[in-house]
């Protein structure tokens, strides 16, 4: 039986990434980041495009070389359509139609968002993995979203509840910028939350009915407070850096947490996976492991390569597109949102 490879390549932001999968498990998973946005303290849409023209042939050909296998023997490649930046995924969906003509191979169109949540289904060699049993219900939080999702199948999906406005991850990252810290922001505030006061401050949580979310508030009311307290005292921030980065985080964990919590007793499913680069914050993991022991939840949480953007996840997404004949034409366009 002929094995089924996959080349996948996710350009939706700020990272030019590719991954070569054979019969669902990850020969290679290379990622290419841009460090130029640290000095803007956010991705600047212009400039990454620019980065993916650079990188995408080098991180192709570096994700086929590590994969050990010829270009010859790819089955199909898969691309992220979207969400994303527009010049960033217009670069990765353009290599994808000239390789897929030069190779006279099928195209497979991939949304970043579903990628995230089949990152649970990747495997590798070596290493024993363990994945969730449909129905299960994710946590997807990342810089551009938050949602609810009840997963049924691989290809069957249903949003319950997302962000009326901003992201978690835009929110830390924001946060992050107000007190002078680098970007991205998250893995700063993860970092100094550590050794910080999580009950020292306390920030407003919004009232959102159902199972949506929102972060704008909190960003605003944040933003007020560090106003007002730098007001009487100009050196607020470095002399409560840790205690501010630590009541920030719980508070944004605390609204992400009581809504899962919400949609699990809604549901009544107990599989719970979070994706997202998001997922990494070790606070969020510890809060859902110890709602886990209450609640008798089961968790899935890929680990950080597949957790943040990578194109491991847009090649097993692309595999299960494969298995089920949803191929796509070479008019396919970007989708930004």
């Amino acid at each position: 039986m002929t094995a089924t490879i996959i080349l996948g390549i996710e350009s939706s932001c700020d990272d030019t990434c590719a991954a070569v999968l054979k019969d669902g498990i990850v020969l290679s998973s290379v990622i290419a980041g841009q460090s130029v946005h640290e000095a803007y303290g956010g991705v600047v849409p212009e400039l990454a495009s620019r980065a993916h023209q650079q990188n995408i042939v080098p991180v192709v050909s570096e994700a086929i070389k590590r994969a050990c296998i010829d270009i010859r023997d790819i089955s199909a490649v898969a691309f992220t359509k979207g969400p994303g930046l527009s010049g960033s995924l217009l670069v990765g969906i353009s290599f994808a139609k000239g390789f897929a003509i030069a190779n006279n191979i099928p195209m497979l169109e991939v949304n970043h968002l579903q990628a995230h949540l089949l990152a649970n289904f990747i495997q590798e060699v070596g290493v024993t993995s363990k994945h969730p049993k449909f129905p299960f219900l994710s946590l997807l939080v990342s810089g551009g979203n938050s949602q609810l999702i009840v997963v049924r199948d691989y290809l069957k999906m249903e949003i319950i509840g997302r962000t009326i406005d901003d992201a978690a991850g835009e929110a830390f990252d924001k946060c992050a910028k107000v007190m002078g810290l680098p970007y991205p922001g998250g893995p700063v505030i993860d970092k100094l939350a550590k050794t910080g006061n999580s009950e020292r401050f306390i920030f407003s949580k919004p009232r959102v009915p159902d199972l949506d979310y929102s972060f704008s508030g909190l960003k605003t009311s944040f933003l007020y407070f560090l106003r007002d307290e730098l007001k009487a005292r100009p050196n607020f921030i470095t002399e409560n850096l840790n205690d501010l980065a630590a009541s920030l985080q719980k508070c944004i964990i605390d609204i992400l947490m009581a809504k899962l919590v919400k949609a699990s007793v809604q549901t009544g499913i107990n599989q719970i996976a979070i994706g997202g680069g998001v997922s990494a914050n070790s606070a969020l993991q510890e809060a859902v492991h110890r709602q886990a022991q209450q609640s008798g939840w089961e968790v899935f949480i890929p680990r950080i390569g597949f957790s943040v953007d990578n194109a491991a996840m847009v090649a097993v997404t692309g595999y299960y597109k494969y298995l089920a004949g949803e191929f796509c034409g070479l008019e396919v366009t970007p989708h930004t949102s």
